[in-house]
């Protein structure tokens, strides 16, 4: 006779093998999925890991030289000017991860400026985009929402999925988008520039540079400034409120002045962000790519920016149309033309060196008329330490015609008595 210990024996065996069997069904279904997956993007399979923690962020600063940083560019420019105020390895070819997305973020601006798309049209999510995986917002093949709402999860929670398919509404397909994005590239003079996708999920043959990031951030901010309105977003939401969008770049709320622009991560391009602040009439852009970490990213990020606004000012050195000379004029109605400043200037210093500043005007000793408005006269050089730092024209403020021969006799004549003197 079996005995009831004997049945509870045989009870939980059968349990545990069908428990069993269920788990280890699961995980080879699991790695079916996802082996494709890891395949094909092995180096960014899930969203940037975006931690943030201000303990250890203030640590790493305190820690920190901008001499010896540990990423393995960075560079700090004037958005303005374009003034490099302080640059590491800003030329190395290196993967950017989504960094890549400012060009992408650039062409869809540059397509809403065209008139080629609108922030209200709709976008459709093709099967394409739905497979895309990394940071996503869980598109749907069918669904369709505005360029408005894409453009919120692209620029807050650099959303691959989102990405291309803004490409595909602006270009047909990633490829011919992709294609567009080189040849901005080219236009835009980014010589160590070359883009396999929209994404920035590609490592291998996928590149960009410290200095070229940088020019291209400069170029987005300043022709589409509206770009700011996304980017500077702490959090916001998708699908009517279903799902969150929290900024990958914690940087908007958690140093001052931030506005963008644009984080990135694979483990072989490591840590990379494009950051874009602005404190009363200075912005300032820094880019970092393969920090170690994501804190030592932010870290680096506010190291370079504090030394930014500590040490450099903008300086106004000429006002458009300014009035720095009276030139002769010779044979003309007039006697005389003013010559102004052609345009404004204005430049990145160190601060408390506007002093040392040597200006240099050099005007021509005469014209003769005609004249025309507009007419280059001359220049002001700035010098500063025997190095030249800006240069303007001058120009006329007028025309001048040239006065008739009845005109040059009577004017000879009363010079000659000294009537008009």
């Amino acid at each position: 006779m079996v005995s009831f210990r004997s049945y509870v024996s045989l009870f939980s065996k059968l349990k545990f093998r069908r428990t069993f069997s269920g788990v280890l069904g699961l995980y080879l279904t699991l790695v079916l999925v996802l082996l494709p997956v890891i395949t094909l993007y092995p180096s960014e399979v899930f969203a940037d890991p975006t931690e943030y923690d201000t303990a250890t962020v203030a640590k790493i600063m305190s820690e920190t030289d901008i001499f010896n940083l540990k990423s393995k560019a960075a560079i700090l420019m004037d958005a303005a000017t374009g003034t490099i105020l302080h640059e590491h390895n800003i030329h190395e070819k290196l993967p950017i991860a989504s960094i890549t997305k400012i060009m992408s973020m650039y062409l869809i601006m540059e397509a809403i400026e065209k008139g080629k798309i609108s922030l209200d049209d709709f976008v459709p999510v093709s099967e394409y985009a739905y497979s895309f995986g990394g940071s996503q917002v869980y598109l749907k093949p069918g669904e369709e929402f505005t360029v408005h709402e894409m453009l919120k999860a692209v620029a807050i929670h650099s959303a691959n999925d989102a990405t291309v398919a803004l490409a595909e509404k602006v270009a047909g397909s990633e490829g011919v988008f992709v294609s567009m994005m080189n040849e901005k590239a080219r236009e835009l003079g980014l010589k160590n520039t070359y883009y396999l996708d929209c994404t920035g999920l590609t490592d291998e043959g996928h590149y960009s540079t410290a200095y070229d990031i940088a020019v291209l951030s400069r170029e987005l901010i300043n022709r589409y400034p509206k770009i700011l309105d996304y980017t500077k977003i702490w959090t916001d939401t998708f699908r009517n409120g279903e799902f969150a969008l929290v900024n990958t770049n914690k940087l908007v709320r958690h140093y001052s002045g931030t506005v963008g622009l644009k984080t990135g991560f694979t483990s072989k391009a490591g840590y990379c962000l494009s950051a874009v602040v602005k404190r009363d009439n200075l912005t300032l852009i820094s880019v970092i790519l393969g920090a170690p970490d994501s804190n030592t990213r932010f870290a680096e990020t506010r190291k370079l920016q504090d030394y930014g606004f500590a040490n450099f000012e903008h300086t106004v050195l000429e006002t458009k149309n300014t009035e720095v000379g009276t030139i002769e004029v010779r044979k003309g109605i007039d006697m005389e033309v003013q010559g102004i400043v052609k345009d404004d200037v204005s430049v990145m210093l160190k601060k408390g060196s506007k002093e040392k500043i040597e200006r240099r005007l050099n005007l021509e000793p005469y014209l003769t008329a005609p004249v025309e408005a507009g007419q280059k006269v001359g220049e002001i050089t700035y010098v500063l330490d025997g190095k030249e730092i800006a240069k303007v024209e001058v120009v006329t403020a007028k025309a001048v015609e040239k006065a008739s021969f009845i005109k040059l006799f009577i004017r000879m004549i009363l010079e000659w008595f000294g009537i008009n003197k």
